[in-house]
């Protein structure tokens, strides 16, 4: 099993990337998985998202990211929404191309009122590219980082999913 984080915030070491890490430290511990887990940091790649031509930094990372079996995918709320990086990176990828990857999103909210955000508009984007999405996603609020039982909470409603969907797979 292999799991990679993706943090869609385009400043380096985000509060959003702590609480992602922390969060697949949670999903990952309750797998029990202790092998290496990598993390996609798209502040990284983001010079390199909107050129017209190939990057291999950037085939790397759409490489590693299909080729998980989990993946914990992270934003900060803009607008609503999830950030216009993540949006930039996810569409290079394929139809279909995260079948067979169980996806978490989670967003870093500044406001309460954005909560609905992760299942209205982040959820619907990774099932179009054809992963499996436990729910429910994550919205947590920048105030309250970082926040282990939030985080504690969560993992434990959407591990057995994930545990469960493995076992029907194989």
């Amino acid at each position: 099993m292999s799991i990679v984080t993706v943090v869609g915030n385009p400043r380096p070491g985000s509060r959003t990337l702590g609480a992602a890490v922390a969060a697949t430290d949670a999903i990952a511990a309750r797998l029990g998985h202790t092998g290496a887990r990598d993390v996609i940091d798209l502040s990284t790649l983001a010079s390199k998202l909107l050129q017209p031509e190939a990057d291999a930094s950037v085939e790397f990372a759409l490489e590693l990211l299909t080729s998980a079996s989990v993946a914990v995918v992270a934003s900060p709320t803009y607008k609503a929404t999830y950030t216009g990086l993540l949006k930039a990176f996810l569409d290079r990828l394929p139809p279909n191309a995260l079948a067979g990857t169980a996806a978490l999103p989670i967003l870093v909210m500044g406001h309460p009122k954005h909560a609905l955000a992760v299942e209205v508009h982040f959820r619907p984007l990774l099932v179009e590219l054809g992963a499996f999405v436990p729910t429910p996603g994550l919205a947590l609020l920048e105030s309250e980082l970082p926040g282990a039982e939030p985080l504690a909470q969560w993992a434990d409603q959407v591990v057995p999913q994930i545990a469960a969907r493995e076992g029907a797979l194989r």
